[in-house]
């Protein structure tokens, strides 16, 4: 069932396919170059089309991306919408491309389907893992959180998912410009990062939000035992930032902290050389 089905190729380097995982749902993923393999989950109602400043890596890795279930090219389920199912999901894809020595690394909810990940698989097949602008329990009360839904705020989950199913595109707009650090998403990239977004149906994108922004999964972060790198920026209009990157990095035994001062909630898109120079230190200092 989890066998890599290629049904494209952009150039040399790069081929495209499906994976069928164990519960029927079609999950796509690129495969760019070769060496040390770099797993890229990105968040909420956004797609692989996010890691393309991160293509250039693969001249020196193997950089493979996923789009999850109901995002990007992977078609929506009608089940299956949780981050233990994406976890899953990962998992079958690692097995299927027969992935040994990788990176892990989740951006925003992508983070939090890795942390999944080491809960239930450990560092089966894996060599690390990284934390982009994650949140751990996005409703927690402690000083660390600083998103909107601090406190157990269910009234103002509720408030964004109200507006999110009256004016999809408003609610997207608003979405896309408060993740950089500007509070303005530069026209290059506001266009097709609001098609992405919003082509994720309402109903997979309130299904999973909710299922992930109400788990609290602070409990993982102290047992994670392989080398881990945790990066944010300076989201000033959305989500995390430096005080939730301290505490999920202090969480992690041994972990590196980095903070790209120019950024939001995009550090890998907004400041892509110092994001990948970070990723290509920390993964040369494993070898």
């Amino acid at each position: 069932m989890e066998r890599f089905k290629a049904v494209e190729t952009k150039s040399d380097n790069h081929v495209g396919g499906w994976i069928m995982t164990t519960d029927a749902a079609k999950i796509w993923v690129d495969v760019y170059g070769k060496g040390r393999p770099i797993i890229l989950l990105h968040g909420w109602t956004m797609s692989s089309a996010f890691w393309k400043r991160q293509l250039t890596l693969s001249n020196r890795y193997q950089i493979i991306t996923i789009d999850f279930r109901g995002h990007g090219k992977s078609p929506s389920t009608l089940r299956g919408q949780t981050v233990p199912r994406y976890a899953r999901d990962v998992r079958e894809v690692i097995r299927a491309l027969r992935l040994r020595d990788a990176l892990l690394l989740g951006w925003s909810m992508g983070g939090s389907v890795a942390m999944e990940y080491w809960q239930k698989y450990g560092g089966d097949a894996l060599s690390a893992i990284s934390f982009v602008e994650t949140g751990p329990y996005p409703m927690a009360s402690a000083p660390w959180n600083i998103h909107a839904y601090r406190n157990n705020n269910i009234q103002a989950l509720q408030a964004d998912m109200d507006q999110m199913a009256c004016d999809r595109e408003s609610f997207g707009a608003r979405f896309v410009h408060n993740m950089f650090l500007s509070g303005e998403a530069p026209s290059h990239a506001f266009s097709w990062m609001l098609s992405e977004q919003v082509a994720v149906s309402n109903e997979t994108a309130r299904t999973i939000y909710v299922d992930y922004v109400t788990r609290d999964q602070t409990p993982i972060l102290p047992s994670i035992s392989i080398p881990s790198l945790v990066i944010y920026g300076r989201s000033k209009h959305m989500c995390f930032g430096p005080s939730t990157g301290r505490f999920v990095a202090g969480s992690i035994p041994g972990s590196r902290f980095v903070v790209l001062e120019n950024s939001g909630h995009l550090p890998f898109y907004e400041e892509p050389e110092a994001f990948n120079s970070s990723l290509s230190s920390f993964i040369d200092q494993l070898n």
